[in-house]
């Protein structure tokens, strides 16, 4: 599915990062959502690659990625910690700047990114999200209803755990199916990939701190942050029209618009998961937008 690509492991004060690296010309970062693994990029970054040296990980905690030890207050997975892991990844292959797109968890990841590091992004590309602390801040009945999953993943030790490992097949085909609006939108092998990680009790353990940490130090930060601190590069906005996105926040890139000032975007009639239901149209927008770095 990555034609071209060369496997990557890369270890970052004792914990190693997984992923895939491919193509030449200027540095572009993949980071994957929710219940997905850098396979999720495999529709688009092949063609991406013709342009752009193409970095695609696993996150801490997801795939084949370490799972390093948490702590009570889950800073081990706060978004700053994956995000400047993520920096050291890149800067071990000598990217000292990069652009990042990222979905749905990556994308949370790469606005932290670009926040907590202005002089290493140089473009940022978040699919079909608003920040962490926009979406906890107004969140309502359709938000309790609609992303139960945060508050799941969010519940104490073990509860979210111990269930998950009852039914790894329920709970990600929950998500694939709900999310995408399109049950079976997902080949047979690539849907066995994301199961397949929820059997792995350290995986599941990893994930649930990422949503405790996103509940607690990671809205604290975005509060923080929130009219003190903007992201200083040009900022690019994909989401699913008719998804939770396109219709709990009204615009969504007048709600980006208060993060940063350079902000462009527009909504794809696909499901969450963009580059996978609609790659086409995910490429051309990404190749768009980082059109710059070519000249």
């Amino acid at each position: 599915m990555f034609d071209g690509f060369e496997e990557l492991r890369v270890e970052v004060d004792g914990n190693v990062i997984a992923g895939r690296i491919g193509g030449s010309g200027p540095p572009l970062l993949l980071l994957h959502g929710i219940p997905q693994t850098h396979l999720m990029w495999h529709r688009v970054a092949p063609a991406l690659a013709a342009h752009f040296t193409v970095v695609a990980t696993d996150l801490r905690g997801f795939g084949n990625s370490g799972k390093p030890p948490s702590t009570p207050d889950h800073t081990p997975y706060g978004m700053s910690t994956i995000a400047a892991e993520q920096v050291a990844v890149m800067r071990s292959l000598r990217f000292d700047q990069f652009a990042v797109a990222g979905h749905d968890r990556g994308g949370r990841c790469a606005y932290r990114m670009a926040l907590d590091h202005p002089d290493v992004v140089t473009r940022l590309a978040v699919l079909d999200i608003v920040p962490t602390g926009e979406a906890f801040d107004r969140a309502d009945k359709e938000f309790a209803l609609g992303y139960w999953v945060w508050s799941f993943l969010a519940a104490p030790e073990p509860v979210p755990e111990q269930m998950i490992a009852a039914a790894p097949e329920t709970f990600v085909g929950y998500m694939l199916d709900d999310w995408s609006g399109e049950p079976g939108a997902f080949p047979a092998e690539v849907r066995s990939v994301y199961v397949d990680q929820f059997r792995d009790e350290a995986t599941v353990h990893a994930i649930c701190e990422e949503y405790r940490a996103a509940a607690t130090i990671d809205h604290e930060r975005d509060a923080a942050d929130r009219g003190r601190r903007r992201i200083q590069c040009p900022v690019h906005v994909l989401w699913d029209g008719s998804g939770a996105v396109g219709t709990w926040y009204g615009d969504p890139l007048t709600l980006w618009q208060t993060w940063a000032d350079d902000v462009t975007g527009h909504p794809i009639d696909a499901g969450h998961f963009l580059p996978e239901q609609a790659p086409e149209e995910t490429l051309t927008a990404l190749l768009d937008f980082l059109s710059s770095l070519l000249a």
